[in-house]
């Protein structure tokens, strides 16, 4: 679904637990334009994001296009990580904006990307997230927050802050 400048993205639906559900009810909220990949359950590997690529389809191509700023959703279990939202990605900026909102719903949140896992940082060039004009925060969410029913804290926090993502330069 495309439409405006801020986009929110879920790569791995179906195989990362209502990922997709949740970036849906993002890009209606805020609104936002969006696109989401459901990976068969039976494929038998989770694709790293650095796959999806815009030579793969022209989707991608089209919504990083049309895109400035995106939020990647992204799913994740760490036995040390059990309740924590983790904010990786290239726009440190509005991954910092991002925490505070969320914190400010009751969650907590890791933003320093000396804290998080290394292959949870969206940091990878060539990861979607970080190929919009303004770069993206990508949102690595526990299982105990990827319910049915979207929690309305985090998809407001997220919502809020893409509102607010389309009139700000790129981060240096």
């Amino acid at each position: 679904m495309l439409g405006p400048t801020v986009g929110v993205m879920a790569l791995h639906g179906g195989l990362e637990f209502s990922t997709s559900r949740i970036a849906r009810a993002v890009a209606h909220e805020a609104p936002a334009s969006f696109y989401g990949v459901v990976q068969s359950p039976d494929l038998g590997w989770h694709v790293p994001s650095i796959h999806f690529t815009r030579a793969a389809t022209q989707h991608l191509g089209a919504f990083l296009d049309q895109v400035s700023f995106v939020v990647s959703l992204h799913g994740f279990h760490r036995k040390t990580l059990l309740d924590t939202i983790l904010l990786g990605g290239s726009n440190r900026q509005r991954a910092s904006e991002l925490g505070a909102k969320i914190r400010a719903a009751g969650y907590p949140v890791e933003s320093d990307l000396n804290k998080i896992p290394s292959g949870l940082r969206g940091l990878h060039p060539q990861n979607p997230v970080n190929l919009a004009s303004r770069g993206g925060v990508q949102v690595e969410l526990p299982r105990l927050y990827r319910r049915p029913k979207p929690l309305a804290g985090i998809v407001g926090a997220i919502s809020e802050v893409l509102r607010n993502s389309t009139q700000s330069p790129r981060p240096h």
